[in-house]
């Protein structure tokens, strides 16, 4: 974990508890801070999720790296029974002040505080990049998935257009953490946000390990010219 006068970040080694220390530095001004770095973006890529997961009334889905439980929130208007999960107590705590009805549990992607074959559908939303282990946590996200039920990924992936690339990554290292100054609570997370995302896989590449994890029908869909990309998959 490392300090500055700007607040706590992680590493990127992403221990569990300088993660959370982070998320709970962020909390407060999370949702705005998301909003606004995403121009707004960030509300469709919750709406795509939900509708990857085409989800029936009445299911039970697990939200992992929920948060304040905005993405829950988003996947409960399906009519499904969601649970939110995530390490980060501040981030639980902010999310129960502004969303009371929304159930939030506190759990580790990597030890999932549930019995297998619990859910028919689990997502993980711009969370699974800050695991310390993301192979090990898709396969804790099979673990906990009945035979025949689904997954959808939602995380920062790599644009397609070399010349949209090439912008994106100048704002991302640039420009996105001198605009987290202005308003996040803990900017410097932003700094190691921006390079996560850099050292993240691309879409083929989290494809792979999605697979390599025991999903099978694993297929992907790019958002915002693949600054975003939905991967999902089936539980054998």
């Amino acid at each position: 974990m490392t300090s500055t006068p700007h607040g706590r970040r992680a590493s990127l080694d992403k221990q569990p508890h300088e993660v959370a220390a982070m998320f709970d530095g962020v909390a407060s001004r999370y949702d705005l801070t998301n909003t606004v770095l995403s121009f707004g973006q960030d509300r469709g890529w919750r709406r795509a999720t939900r509708a990857a997961l085409g989800l029936e009334p009445g299911e039970r889905v697990l939200d992992v790296g929920a948060g304040t439980g905005v993405s829950t929130e988003e996947l409960a208007r399906s009519g499904a029974y969601v649970v939110g999960a995530d390490l980060s107590l501040g981030m639980l705590l902010a999310g129960r002040r502004t969303r009371p009805e929304v159930p939030l549990l506190a759990g580790d992607a990597l030890r999932l505080p549930f019995g297998d074959a619990t859910f028919d559908a689990v997502t993980i939303s711009f969370a699974l990049r800050n695991v310390a282990d993301p192979d090990a946590a898709l396969r804790e996200l099979a673990r906990v998935t009945r035979p025949g039920g689904r997954l959808v990924v939602c995380e920062f992936s790599q644009p397609t257009n070399p010349l949209f690339r090439t912008v994106y990554l100048s704002y991302l290292m640039g420009s996105l953490p001198a605009v987290a100054r202005r308003v996040s609570s803990n900017p410097d997370a932003y700094v190691y946000l921006a390079e996560s995302i850099r050292a993240w896989p691309d879409q083929a590449g989290l494809a792979g390990r999605i697979a390599g994890a025991g999903w099978r029908a694993v297929a992907w869909r790019n958002l915002t010219g693949g600054v975003v990309a939905l991967h999902r998959a089936v539980r054998d």
